[in-house]
């Protein structure tokens, strides 16, 4: 990666937020987002494109195409690959993004399986996040935490020397409805 190449895509992205003002801000991070992890795809392989040196971990092998939902709208992204290398790469800030984005997935779901209403939810993602969120990914939400809670519940416990119970009602969605519910409270030690 070249001085000028950096120079070129910062000029890219001060003339999409010189020309479009705030409605230029996801081209702007689409621009700065590739070129960071062009940046960084040269660092993890100790190289810059075509630059050839002993201490070189792999080999830069073009694109992959990946479009991206964000708080200023949809990024499409170029995801850098490598090939050669005994680590695999992917860059840290889409991994933050991911981890982010599995935590709102899942906030969506608790606020569902707490009998919020799905156009409630679809209010809040969007004033939370400002964008849509539909029913169908409620649902999906939904299902995840069931998968997870199904995880935790039939998970193995052990051997356990004292039991300590305890129950408490809370409203939760059955069937469509909001309904009370005995919740089971056990702590094993």
């Amino acid at each position: 990666m070249t001085h000028h190449e950096q120079h070129t895509a910062i000029e890219a992205a001060f003339e999409a937020l010189t020309e479009d003002g705030f409605e230029g801000m996801a081209t702007a991070m689409q621009i700065l987002f590739n070129e960071a992890m062009k940046i960084e795809r040269s660092q993890f392989l100790k190289a810059k494109p075509h630059e050839r040196t002993a201490d070189r971990a792999g080999y830069a092998n073009g694109f992959k195409p990946k479009s991206v939902e964000s708080r200023v709208g949809e990024l499409a992204l170029r995801i850098p690959q490598v090939r050669g290398t005994d680590t695999p790469f992917y860059p840290r800030s889409l991994e933050r993004g991911l981890r982010s984005e599995r935590a709102l997935t899942l906030a969506i779901a608790e606020m569902y399986v707490q009998g919020v209403s799905t156009r409630r939810v679809q209010a809040v993602a969007e004033r939370l996040c400002g964008t849509d969120v539909t029913s169908v990914q409620v649902s999906r939400a939904a299902k995840l935490l069931d998968e997870e809670l199904t995880a935790w519940r039939t998970r193995k416990l052990g051997e356990i020397k004292h039991l300590i119970l305890d129950a408490r009602y809370e409203k939760v969605r059955s069937g469509g409805s909001v309904v009370d519910c005995a919740v089971l409270i056990a702590k094993g030690v």
